[in-house]
């Protein structure tokens, strides 16, 4: 009889292994459905290479002014989605550009439809207006994931008309044909990397080596877990920084030391999911300086983390 038992209790058991593992659906199997939630959400969004529809929404109705820069959306006030197909259903991740006066309200509408809210926190010290940054999570239909952003996204000032194309936050993917007013390829060539032209702002993106997951869902780097690091030209060679390195917990004291030794202030250090796999820790940083020692500086501290190798 357990002869018998054993293959229909392995029959029975193989339908829930497929509902808590769904395999990721082709991305050009998702074009009208992206269709569906570009409208929802009132713009385009570009697909990466690994299937993540990526949406952007920068904050250019803020001024923020720190330590006598202008920052500008491409540099700290891109608000982001990033939608990570799963069989018929998406994984959402995000990262919301908010006052203070935002917070509460951006997050009781996102929390009536079922998102996650993940991290709450600063990126920068001493901008005026002050910024928080709401990270979010949610799992789901993406078309009414993608209402329900918007809706939530209402209750704020972020601006809900499709944005221009040199206005594209960090992670929107996008190109942008203003000047950069900096040597970008000695800068290349002193962070081993090969950075992108974005809203006035040239980004470099160093993913980690290892496979990671949040919730047991892969988490690449498009859905944010990928060091980013910004350069915003302030005249005569130099250059205002920022962005996160992406860290497990071994790295965080020799990037913190590593970056205070080069002159660049740390500026949080926090968690941005709530089950990832390896428990991966953000820090932000800041400096106004020479960009090509910045550079240095920089590339110190990515060098104590396990970054892909060219």
């Amino acid at each position: 009889m357990r002869h018998l038992l054993l293959p229909l209790a392995i029959a029975l058991a193989a339908p829930a292994a497929a509902q808590t593992n769904p395999q990721a659906t082709p991305p050009e199997a998702h074009g009208d459905r992206w269709a569906l939630v570009d409208k929802s959400l009132g713009r385009a969004g570009t697909t990466q290479p690994d299937g993540v529809r990526r949406y952007g929404f920068p904050r250019s109705d803020l001024n923020v002014q720190l330590d006598g820069v202008a920052i500008k959306p491409a540099l700290a006030l891109g608000s982001w989605a990033a939608f990570h197909p799963m069989g018929n259903d998406v994984m959402v991740m995000g990262d919301l550009v908010l006052t203070h006066e935002e917070v509460n309200p951006v997050m009781s509408r996102l929390l009536a439809s079922g998102f996650t809210i993940t991290a709450l926190h600063n990126h920068l010290l001493r901008s005026a207006p002050a910024t928080m940054y709401m990270h979010i999570g949610g799992h789901g239909d993406p078309v009414k994931l993608a209402a329900a952003l918007r809706e939530a996204l209402a209750a704020s000032r972020t601006p809900m008309t499709a944005p221009s194309r040199d206005s594209q936050p960090p992670s929107a993917g996008a190109g942008s044909s203003q000047p950069i007013a900096l040597d970008t390829a000695a800068l290349d060539r002193l962070m081993d990397g090969k950075g992108k032209p974005n809203g006035g702002v040239y980004q470099f993106s160093f993913p980690r080596a290892e496979k990671l997951s949040d919730g047991g869902m892969p988490a690449p780097a498009s859905m944010g877990t990928a060091t980013a690091i910004n350069f915003q030209p302030t005249g005569s060679g130099r250059a205002a920084i920022t962005g996160d390195f992406v860290l497990t917990a071994a790295e965080v004291d020799p990037v913190l030391r590593a970056l205070r030794a080069g002159g660049i202030e740390v500026t949080a250090l926090h968690n941005h999911m709530l089950d990832d796999q390896p428990r991966l820790f953000f820090m932000h940083f800041w400096a106004n300086d020479d960009a090509q020692k910045l550079a240095r500086g920089l590339r110190a501290a990515l060098d104590k983390t396990n970054v892909q190798r060219s």
